[in-house]
């Protein structure tokens, strides 16, 4: 084989995860799939260009037909008909994976992306509690001796897996003497372990697929599922995929995503950070009318996100699929309970404006959050398990409308430029502790919030914003300094026995380089920290 594995069983579990047959799998989806992935992250770089150069974007002309086309997804199967609830949150460390599984959710979306640090311990802890979640053996014992196991009093949440995107590498696995594809990786140790036991069950196998930028890299995705099931012998169309609508060109295609899965979709989600982090990243320099204000004003109400968020329940029930709704963030404080009674009515608003809206479920960072979402999504669906047949014929958008961040309302401030900075090192510093999901004052932070976060900073420095505050430009000499200031109060927040307090200066450093470079504009922030984990 011309696939290999540095330090292959340095961690426990590994030997069942990476096995050899495993790894010929893997192998043969690289050599199959692989160039076509390096293809489809060129066209992103000449797409992203494109669209800067214009300042705008539209529904893509080669594709009307399908847009004006007569067509449905295939049927939906039973395990998935009724998801008005998901509860979000990484496969590693065991204890967090028993937890969601244990919440009373209808789905748990295990992500191996954005709440996942991929670190070779993470993978491999990861797979092998999916491996053992979906043979029902999924077990841990804590330290002090507290036992965690599933409940046999509750149907367990339906599990959907979240591949890395496909921009990202697995250092650790080489094909051909390059780093594998973190996405085939991830895709291939969980099929190859678990289709065929989730298939009997009638339980999946089923994916989440992030960060997708055009209907082409949807087209990848249905080819390697098709080759897998046929590989493994699993019937077409047993794998089932939700999209999340993470990126802005996206939002212009998603009756083609969903055309080109047709066999294996299953439905759309509003990734609703990432969203506001594409929007940026593909608009950054095309002028002020593109600047965003803080990233707390800027809530699923404005009229841009409305827009995206009305069309994609109308483009979903339109074509038989589901249409799931944002991430609630929020982590209950048991000692705070008037803060916490505050954003469980925030919650509650975000949730029942989604029910109200179409949509078929949510997600929740929090298993104390399942009740809630559930309670309100009950009180819009009553005994049906979905609202597909509510098709929002009333939706008419324009691509003017998908665009229209100018309208948004609010302010940039220099609190606002705070607390970018102050969260974006803050998680990366966790992310290089090898947590990818945390919480920072009271919200679950993951890699979305610091992307946006750092990419604010970035386009408000390149635009010569002014804050309304203080009514200072936002300058690279201030962005420095407010840096400095603010990694300093993290010093003091945290402790410095904190395990992650000593990666501190590397984050600050990766922000730093990120923010204050306005030549250049890195596409995401874990490509140059992954280069630094481990």
């Amino acid at each position: 084989m011309s696939i290999t594995v540095s330090k292959p069983y340095e961690v426990a579990g590994t030997e069942t995860i990476i096995t050899d047959e495993a790894l010929q799998f893997i192998e043969e989806l690289h050599n199959k799939f692989a160039g076509t992935r390096d293809e489809l992250l060129e066209n992103r770089k000449s797409a992203q260009a494109q669209a800067a150069e214009a300042g705008t974007m539209d529904f893509p002309a080669e594709t009307a037909d399908v847009r004006n086309g007569d067509w449905t997804v295939a049927e939906q199967p039973a395990s998935l008909a009724d998801r008005r609830v998901e509860v979000t949150g990484p496969p590693a460390p065991a204890k967090m994976a028993i937890n969601a599984l244990n919440s009373g959710a209808k789905v748990w979306l295990a992500c191996l992306e954005d709440a996942l640090s991929p670190s070779w311990r993470n993978l491999i802890d990861g797979q092998k509690n999916l491996y053992e979640a979906s043979r029902g053996t999924l077990e841990f014992t804590s330290p002090e001796g507290k036992e965690y196991t599933l409940r046999d009093d509750i149907t367990l949440p339906v599990m959907v897996i979240r591949p890395r995107g496909w921009h990202l590498p697995e250092k650790h696995i080489e094909v051909n003497g390059a780093p594998a594809v973190a996405s085939l990786v991830d895709f291939g140790l969980h099929f190859f372990h678990n289709a065929k036991v989730l298939a009997e069950k009638g339980i999946g196998p089923y994916y989440y697929l992030a960060k997708l930028e055009h209907y082409k890299e949807a087209r990848l995705w249905n080819e390697i599922f098709s080759f897998a099931e046929e590989k493994l012998g699993i019937p077409h169309g047993t794998v089932r995929a939700t999209v999340l609508i993470e990126t802005i060109p996206a939002a212009f295609q998603m009756d083609e995503i969903l055309y080109e899965l047709r066999d294996h979709a299953s439905g759309l989600n509003a990734g609703r950070w990432d969203y506001l982090f594409s929007l940026i990243k593909y608009f950054r320099a095309s002028g002020s009318e593109f600047v965003l204000p803080d990233r707390a004003q800027v809530g699923m109400t404005q009229p841009f996100m409305r827009a995206y968020t009305e069309l994609l329940v109308k483009t979903c029930h339109k074509r038989e699929a589901f249409a799931m709704g944002g991430m609630a963030a929020f982590i209950p404080n048991r000692r705070e309970p008037e803060v916490t009674a505050k954003a469980m009515e925030k919650v509650r608003e975000d949730k029942s404006r989604e029910a109200n809206d179409g949509y078929d479920g949510s997600w929740v960072a929090h298993p104390d959050l399942v009740d809630l979402c559930s309670e309100v999504f009950t009180e819009v669906l009553g005994e049906n398990p979905n609202q597909i047949s509510r098709k929002r014929d009333d939706v008419e958008v324009t691509a003017a409308d998908l665009l229209n961040v100018g309208a948004a309302e609010g302010e940039v401030t220099e609190q606002g430029v705070r607390t970018n900075l102050y969260v974006a090192v803050y998680y990366t510093a966790i992310w290089l502790s090898g947590n990818g999901a945390v919480a920072i004052h009271n919200l679950m932070e993951d890699a979305a919030t610091a992307e946006i976060s750092r990419s604010q900073v970035w386009q408000w420095i390149h635009n010569g914003t002014t804050t309304a505050d203080t009514g200072t430009q936002i300058t690279t000499g201030l962005v420095d300094k407010l840096l400095a200031e603010e990694v300093e109060r993290l010093r003091g927040d945290i402790n410095d026995d904190d395990a992650f307090s000593k990666y501190f200066e590397p984050a600050a450093g990766i922000v730093r380089d990120l923010v204050l470079d306005t030549e250049n504009y890195q596409d995401f922030l874990t490509l140059p920290a992954y280069e630094i984990l481990n």
